[in-house]
């Protein structure tokens, strides 16, 4: 019942503990990840934002600077002087030796009619017509443009700048091409990690540079471009793998075209999955140690409890044994005082009858033998009823503890003749072997005389039918040893290590109560001694006890 209760108490103790240590860890935990992740998606937008917008700025800025060098020729030149062949190749390539990395793939002068008069570059573009091209319409009424990438007469993709001009005969335009293998550089200097991607795609969300993974250039992307506002705007997006992709988007050519930065932050199997799975490493092993000590405290503090309880049991157990042996210590003394009277009486007139058979007319009697035989039979008997009230007394005497001055071998001699009737009726020998002239020690006589007594009557109930006890004392360098050997079963070496428990009994039920080992241990230590026990299945059990040689002079 006790153990249940026990049991009960540490699965409480545990469960309780747990909750409140490992419960607000678990707790921080989880808004600590939820802090951290929010953060850092902040931090990635953040970051995205300012890279697309950047990068727009570069490309914009690249653009425009094109644009202006060919407003600044049309500025400064005259449309006789670019038109002419010679003239315009030789600025074309002055040009592009002295800008380098300028881009421009090619230069041509066109009239109002849309005819090109005069053209430098790596294609036979001459002498074409450009009015039916959707872009020639919107220079004329624009006076600058920068395409769209198209395919064109040349049937590549290119884009192209275009800056209108004026005459006397009217307007003209002097357009270049533009190596957009430049632009694509620009571009993709945005692109972060291994899964980070730039491209720009038109407001039709149609690819003007070449993207990292999937698409092409003049292919239509799956970009909303409606989902972007006229700044800076970063998105998300799901990915079929489950991962994140953040779109930061920027528009760039007077909202004409936007550039694009995407970029998987928070993978799977990334890097803010490894700080996650990091802090779930460091509270796991928290909760662990958390987990292991609670139970080796609370299994502690249990242990303790149980202890304490059980010696609270034991003590409450001798106090009982203690009350019932002071009454029947009582009632002893009560039955000795009843019976030593008519004793008295009976000796008395045993004795007057003794002195009558001295005169001389009992002498002469013929049943005079007969008379004299049967009053020494009374006076034996009397002697002997005597002693067992003697012993009764003694018996009562030892519930009050004391220091006498105590002979060992007289209290051997007492215990054995108390247990001598019991021991004979189951045919069990009692030998003595005494040690001559042992010195008379400080010790409580009457409490030696019950762990003597438990002793014997424990060998008794062990050989249960016909065997030996032998009782043997020494003196050894300041010790009296008592010696108590039994020839009867023996104790199994698991159960030696339990024999001094307090309610350990290997009797039957009724006929122990399993204190009388542990009562004896606790009085020899107390008087400084020990027992010790020593046993061999089928051979028998030796008992010794160890007193100290403490004189009466020094107590």
């Amino acid at each position: 019942m006790k153990r249940s209760l026990y049991k009960n108490l540490r699965i409480k103790l545990i469960s309780i503990t747990l909750v409140v240590s490992v419960g607000p860890l678990v707790l921080l935990g989880a808004a600590i990840y939820y802090q951290f992740g929010k953060l850092y998606k902040e931090r990635i937008n953040d970051q995205i934002r300012h890279m697309a917008r950047s990068q727009s700025n570069a490309v914009d800025v690249f653009l425009k600077e094109r644009t202006t060098i060919l407003a600044m020729m049309v500025e400064t030149q005259s449309f006789e002087s670019l038109s002419n062949q010679e003239n315009l190749t030789r600025l074309f390539w002055k040009i592009n030796r002295r800008a380098e990395g300028l881009g421009l793939v090619d230069l041509g002068v066109i009239d109002s009619q849309g005819n090109q008069l005069a053209y430098c570059g790596p294609y036979n573009l001459k002498g074409l017509n450009y009015y039916q091209q959707p872009w020639f319409d919107q220079v004329l009424r624009r006076g600058k443009f920068i395409s769209d990438v198209f395919m064109g007469f040349r049937q590549v993709p290119h884009i192209i700048i275009a800056v209108k001009g004026a005459c006397d005969n009217g307007c003209w335009i002097l357009r270049a091409t533009i190596d957009s293998e430049i632009i694509n550089r620009l571009v993709r200097s945005a692109q972060v990690g291994t899964s980070g991607d730039a491209f720009i795609v038109s407001r039709k969300g149609v690819f003007q540079t070449r993207p990292r993974f999937e698409g092409a250039i003049l292919a239509q992307s799956d970009i909303d471009t409606q989902r972007f506002g006229e700044g800076t705007t970063v998105v998300e997006k799901i990915e079929e793998s489950g991962d994140v992709r953040y779109l930061g988007g920027a528009w760039l050519k007077d909202s004409e075209w936007m550039l694009v930065i995407s970029q998987i932050a928070g993978q799977r199997h990334g890097w803010l999955a490894g700080i996650r799975n990091t802090e779930i490493l460091i509270i796991a092993t928290g909760c662990v140690v958390i987990l292991f000590a609670i139970v080796l405290i609370s299994h502690t503090l249990v242990r303790h409890l149980e202890q304490t309880d059980n010696e609270m049991s034991e003590l409450n157990a001798q106090l009982i044994q203690q009350d019932k042996l002071a009454a029947l210590g009582k009632m002893a003394a009560g039955i000795a005082h009843e019976i030593n009277n008519p004793l008295a009486v009976i000796g008395e007139k045993a004795g007057w009858m003794e002195d009558l058979l001295a005169e001389e007319e009992f002498q002469n009697s013929d049943n005079y033998d007969e008379f004299a035989d049967s009053i020494s039979k009374i006076e034996d008997h009397v002697d002997r009823a005597r002693k067992i009230t003697h012993r009764m007394l003694g018996f009562a005497r030892r519930m009050e503890p004391r220091l006498d001055d105590v002979e060992v071998n007289q209290v051997l001699d007492q215990t054995i003749d108390i247990l001598a009737n019991h021991a004979s009726i189951n045919d069990i020998e009692i030998h003595k072997s005494f040690a001559d002239r042992l010195p008379v020690i400080a010790s409580d006589q009457s409490q030696l005389q019950q762990v003597f007594m438990n002793l014997i009557n424990n060998a008794i109930d062990a050989i249960g039918k016909d065997g030996n006890i032998d009782v043997r004392t020494q003196l050894d360098k300041g010790w009296i040893r008592v010696v108590i050997e039994d020839d009867g079963p023996g104790i199994p070496e698991p159960v030696q290590k339990k024999i001094f428990d307090p309610f350990y009994t290997t009797k039957p039920n009724g006929k122990g109560t399993g204190l009388g080992l542990s009562i004896s241990y606790n009085i020899i230590e107390k008087m400084g001694g020990r027992i010790t026990v020593d046993s061999t299945l089928g051979k028998g059990t030796t008992f010794t006890v160890s007193l100290p040689l403490v004189l009466p002079e020094k107590k």
